[in-house]
């Protein structure tokens, strides 16, 4: 006889109180990260659908703070992880140690075992130790010598790395690059939003120097297990899933709808891009406190999901053509449900 399989039912409010749990998360950290209010929507939305984040911007933009906010506000462990040219996978992974009392090895967890992880400057990193991170985000686990280690339920990865600067760099390769659920570019604040952070800046030394603490945790790791859950329940209509598919095989063939796009393009996005794209629009709306996904959902979440997936030609970038130039003009041909 199979043995029963017992069903978790969630409390019939759980999923409002997710919600309001996020909402507050929301609006308090965008008080304290000023002029980046799209990445933190975008960090939000990652958690929500359970995939990992790379940002590229230049120094000071707020990249780093960005998840310690949001990680000082969430029930778990974080752990920020310096890449250098120098690091080994087994500085990202762990390693066993021998104990000599017991006369056996044990291993030693390292810091991709907690729920947050800020890998910072990713690009810096030689190849093995970037495959190694790239691997525990894929499969969510770690394997050492014979035995594999499961990741914790919750868990996040947030990449960065600094455009300006190549030498000394690893890029990352575009396969991999696929495992992320979404690629941001960030910019500088405009001069309202310098003024603030300025101010906030100010308030912030004075609160330190006071002794001030550090604010308690407003979500629990259940509330963000119970958002996932209803995110993936949020209805999405037949005709924009098809909406979803049409813009992914028009990456991979833009030929079709434009004959002058053709040359544009060396491979297209896969099909995690379709499932990426779903899960965002699907967050994006759960977050705007709706029960269904639009149109506009999709429209705002493509290029993110998009931008690091899609490759483009030579001709392409030897005509200075960048992949959200492609996916603008590829939203203006797709027909809309």
């Amino acid at each position: 006889m199979e043995p029963e399989v017992k069903k978790v039912v969630l409390p019939e409010n759980a999923a409002i109180d997710a919600h309001a749990a996020f909402k507050s998360l929301s609006q308090t950290v965008n008080e304290l990260i000023i002029g980046q209010h799209r990445l933190m929507e975008r960090l939000l939305i990652a958690l929500l659908s359970n995939g990992h984040l790379l940002v590229e911007g230049a120094p000071g933009l707020a990249k780093t703070t960005a998840i310690k906010v949001v990680a000082d506000r969430i029930e778990g462990d974080f752990h920020r992880i310096q890449f250098t040219p120098d690091l080994l996978p087994a500085d990202l992974t762990g390693t066993e140690i021998y104990r000599p009392q017991e006369g056996s090895f044990e291993f030693q967890q390292g810091p991709i075992f907690h729920n947050l992880i800020l890998a910072d400057e990713v690009n810096r990193a030689p190849a093995k130790v970037q495959s190694a991170l790239l691997e525990a985000m894929g499969e969510h686990q770690v394997t050492v010598g014979r035995v594999t280690y499961r990741l914790p339920k919750l868990f996040l990865v947030m990449a960065t790395q600094n455009p300006i600067e190549q030498e000394g760099t690893y890029p990352l390769p575009e396969a991999q690059l696929d495992r992320f659920l979404m690629q941001v570019s960030i910019g500088y604040p405009d001069a309202e939003s310098e003024q603030l952070i300025l101010e906030l800046a100010r308030q912030q030394a004075r609160d330190e120097l006071g002794a001030t603490s550090s604010p308690g945790t407003m979500v629990t790791q259940q509330q963000v297990f119970c958002a996932q859950r209803a995110v993936l329940d949020l209805y999405l209509a037949p005709a924009l899933q098809e909406y979803i598919v049409q813009l992914v095989l028009a990456t991979r063939d833009p030929g079709s709808w434009d004959k002058d796009l053709s040359k544009l393009v060396s491979y297209g996005a896969s099909p995690r891009a379709t499932i990426g794209l779903d899960r965002c629009a699907r967050a994006r709306a759960w977050l705007d406190g709706r029960d269904y996904a639009s149109p506009d959902d999709i429209q705002a979440m493509i290029h993110d999901v998009m931008r690091h997936r899609v490759l483009l030609s030579y001709e392409a970038e030897a005509d200075g053509v960048t992949v959200d130039e492609l996916v603008n003009r590829l939203l203006e041909l797709v027909p809309v449900p």
